[in-house]
C-alpha cells in the first residue's frame, strides 16, 4: 500500500522530529507550507520530494485558508497526514482530515509500518506512558515529540499556491496577556523548581538571570504549592512551552508534564543535587551538586562572558 505522506507546515517547530518520524513510513513526503515564502524555501532543503507554499495574505491568519489546505489534501490523497501541535496547524489538519475521512490520533511520537498498516505511538498519562496503535485507513496525527535536527540536501522546487482571496478572517488586534513576559521568546531560560530551599533564594536565581540575560521560569510546585511565583512563570505541557536556545534547570525534578514544556529547547543544562533526579534522563548536560555552590560559578562564568 502506497505510504505517501503529506506534511501542514506553519513554522519551523519541530519540523525536523516531524521529518524524522515519518521517514519511517519510507514512501514520499510532502509538505505544504501555509507561511511566507521565506519557510518553504528553508524547508525545501530539508529532504522533502515536493514543497508546495500558500501564502497568507498581509493580515490574514493561516487558519482562513483550511478549505484550502484540505483541497490540497484531498487532492495529493495522503496515507498520512501529520501537523505540529501549534493551534494553526491543528486547525489546518482538522479540516483536512475531515476532507479525508481520516483517524485522527493525538500526542504523536513515533511512527511505523506492520504489513499494511501504520502503527503509531502516542504519549499518554502526562508522557508518562506510551501507547501503540495500529490504524488500516488514513491517518491524521498531531505530533508532540521532540525535535530533531534536519541535514540540508539540494533544495526542491518550491510550488506556489494562490492564496484564496475570498476569505473573510482577519487579524484585527494583539494584546499581550495580564503578566505577560518574555520567557516564550527568550534565547536563554533559567527554570526553578522546588529544589530551592527558600523564597528569599529567589535573588540568586534573579541574579543568575541577569548574568546570562535570561527569563525565569519555574516548575508548577513553586507557583501552585509554595506560592514562590506567579502562574504565567509555569513551563510545562499545561502552561508555557519554550523553545530557548539554552534553557537551565535548578532543583528541578524532571517530571514529563515540566520537561515537555521545554522539549523545544536546543541545549538543556541540569543541576541537581540527586543524581537519580529524571531531569538527567532529558538534559544534554547535567551537574550533580549543590545549586548553592554552583549557581554563583555560574554566574561569575556568564559575566566575564558577557565582559
Amino acid at each position: 500500500m502506497n505510504m505517501n505522506s503529506l506534511m501542514i507546515i506553519t513554522d519551523q517547530r519541530r519540523v525536523g522530529g516531524m521529518l524524522n518520524a515519518v521517514k519511517a513510513l519510507g514512501g514520499p513526503i510532502t509538505a505544504a507550507v501555509v507561511g511566507p515564502r521565506s519557510l518553504a524555501d528553508t524547508v525545501s532543503a530539508w529532504g522533502f520530494e515536493r514543497v508546495l507554499c500558500l501564502e497568507p495574505a498581509q493580515g490574514v491568519p493561516a487558519e482562513a485558508y483550511s478549505a484550502q489546505v484540505a483541497e490540497v489534501a484531498a487532492a495529493i490523497a495522503p496515507r498520512l497526514l501529520l501537523a505540529s501541535d501549534a493551534a494553526s496547524s491543528r486547525m489546518l489538519l482538522a479540516a483536512a482530515a475531515a476532507k479525508l475521512n481520516a483517524n485522527v490520533i493525538g500526542a504523536v511520537r513515533a511512527l511505523s509500518v506492520d504489513g499494511d498498516a501504520i502503527v503509531i505511538s502516542r504519549s499518554t498519562a502526562d508522557d508518562k506512558v506510551l501507547e501503540d496503535i495500529e490504524a488500516a485507513g488514513s491517518v491524521a496525527g498531531i505530533f508532540s515529540g521532540a525535535d530533531v535536527d534536519v541535514i540540508t540536501t539540494q533544495p526542491v522546487s518550491v510550488e506556489q499556491i494562490a492564496a484564496d482571496s475570498s476569505t473573510n478572517m482577519r487579524l484585527i488586534g494583539v494584546v499581550e496577556s495580564e503578566g505577560g513576559n518574555g520567557m516564550l521568546t527568550a534565547a536563554r531560560v533559567v527554570g526553578v523548581g522546588a529544589g530551592l530551599a527558600a523564597k528569599d533564594d529567589l535573588k540568586l536565581i534573579e541574579e543568575l538571570a541577569a548574568a546570562a540575560r535570561a527569563e525565569i521560569g519555574c516548575s508548577l510546585p513553586v507557583c501552585e504549592d509554595l506560592r514562590w511565583l506567579s502562574e504565567h512563570r509555569v513551563i510545562g505541557s499545561s502552561h508555557s512551552q519554550v523553545s530557548p536556545e539554552l534553557y537551565i534547570a535548578l532543583g528541578i525534578s524532571g517530571q514529563p508534564q515540566h520537561m515537555t514544556g521545554v522539549r523545544d529547547a536546543k541545549i538543556v543544562v541540569a543541576i541537581n543535587n540527586d543524581p537519580e533526579a529524571r531531569v538527567f534522563k532529558f538534559c544534554n548536560y547535567g551537574i550533580i551538586g549543590d545549586l548553592y555552590k554552583i549557581v554563583p560559578a555560574l554566574i561569575s562564568a556568564f559575566k566575564n562572558m558577557n565582559g
